[in-house]
């Protein structure tokens, strides 16, 4: 890299002004992405390309905010211009502007994007709900996109292990692996196997083998977990061999279910916000099991709980006890590691359920794991093992 390329970057990265050191002069497009920068990460008192105060300068001005995000999408890659965005809704306080339709039509949308927007759903005007569905339809597709083919080949071929009988029917025979177990019985003078064991498919292929319970968090803190799980929630729905129920809660607690084949219908219909009432939303999801030993109960929440925390505790252990595959997962998100409720924490991983943040991409091997009834793949940076 030469020199002056160096000075360059510096001089992007200080912001100008005299304590910047470098020297160098901006110019066309430098010059405009500084301007871009500084009206974000400006520091009023400082001084920008051609002399000017470098000062947040977005303001609550609708125009000059749609100019700047066609700026940042012009001049950045769309991961940078999601953080950017996400930081000027923070920084800046913009979160109203979104509710203008010429605004959503502007933004790069994300996870992040959509958690803000089902936050201020109640407020949203009907000229903005159908933009706003617009954004919402495309985050939710593009995930779908990544997640769904891998997530059913995962857990399909869980059930279908979980499903393997001893002394299966013939039509029932799984043939590859029972060669393999019986490989010790090859007879060679009549090159055959003797197949002392039999190993095969439940005669349930086709039916529920496994009844799958998400209880979401839907406080403020957890928007990006809502995201996911009602996509996930959406994918496992579309299996038959699974029966999804999707709960979300704050203080209250609502049934999504029968919402389960449209996520966006879904996440509009959570309120994020509100307190936490963990207790009240297992007490609801322990009273729908009715088959415990084949039941998977998924906890997505930071576990700061408002309700009755020895109560909580003890529907753990008695779902538990009767069978129930219980996980608890701190977040479901693409995020770092969330703020949790470290006491609790330690309280679920000595009942035997250890609690940790999950990206979406491992969520279905700890599925697939939960089925199996085998460990699960607790990540190494998990806060509780």
């Amino acid at each position: 890299m030469s020199d002056d390329e160096r000075l360059r970057r510096w001089r992007l990265v200080l912001g100008g002004g005299e304590a910047d050191g470098t020297g160098h002069a901006l110019a066309g497009t430098d010059a405009a992405m500084d301007g871009a920068l500084a009206a974000l990460y400006g520091e009023k008192g400082g001084r920008g390309s051609g002399g000017r105060d470098r000062s947040a300068g977005l303001g609550a001005s609708a125009p000059s905010v749609a100019r700047w995000l066609g700026d940042i999408r012009a001049y950045f890659p769309s991961t940078v211009v999601q953080v950017m965005q996400r930081d000027a809704i923070d920084r800046l306080g913009l979160s109203a502007l979104l509710l203008e339709p010429e605004m959503l039509e502007a933004v790069e949308a994300d996870v992040h994007l959509v958690g803000t927007l089902l936050s201020l759903n109640k407020a949203m005007p009907e000229t903005t709900k159908e933009t706003a569905r617009a954004v919402v339809r495309k985050v939710v597709d593009d995930l779908e996109k990544r997640l769904a083919t891998r997530t059913r080949a995962t857990l399909t071929g869980a059930l279908d292990r979980s499903a393997r009988v001893s002394r299966p029917r013939h039509r029932d025979i799984d043939w590859d692996r029972t060669i393999r177990a019986n490989l010790k019985n090859y007879l060679p003078e009549h090159r055959t196997i003797v197949p002392e064991r039999l190993i095969g498919y439940g005669r349930a292929a086709r039916s529920v083998k496994k009844d799958v319970v998400l209880c979401v968090d839907q406080s403020g803190s957890m928007a990006a977990s809502v995201v996911y799980a009602s996509v996930f929630g959406a994918v496992l729905a579309s299996m038959r061999s699974i029966a999804t129920r999707l709960v979300v809660f704050d203080t209250a607690v609502v049934d999504l279910t029968d919402q389960l084949d449209d996520p966006v219908d879904v996440l509009f219909g959570t309120q994020l916000g509100g307190g936490t009432d963990i207790n009240r939303a297992l007490a609801y999801c322990q009273s729908q099991i009715t088959r415990p030993a084949d039941t998977v109960v998924v906890l997505i929440s930071d576990l700061y709980e408002g309700g009755i925390r020895d109560e909580m505790l003890k529907r753990v252990a008695a779902m538990k006890a009767s069978g129930v595959q219980f996980v608890a997962l701190l977040a479901l998100s693409d995020e770092g590691a969330p703020a949790y409720d470290r006491a609790h924490a330690a309280a679920l991983a000595a009942l035997g359920a250890p609690a940790f943040a999950c990206t979406p991409d491992l969520f279905p091997e700890v599925m697939a794991a939960a089925i199996e009834k085998r460990p699960l793949p607790i990540p190494d940076m998990a806060p509780h093992q």
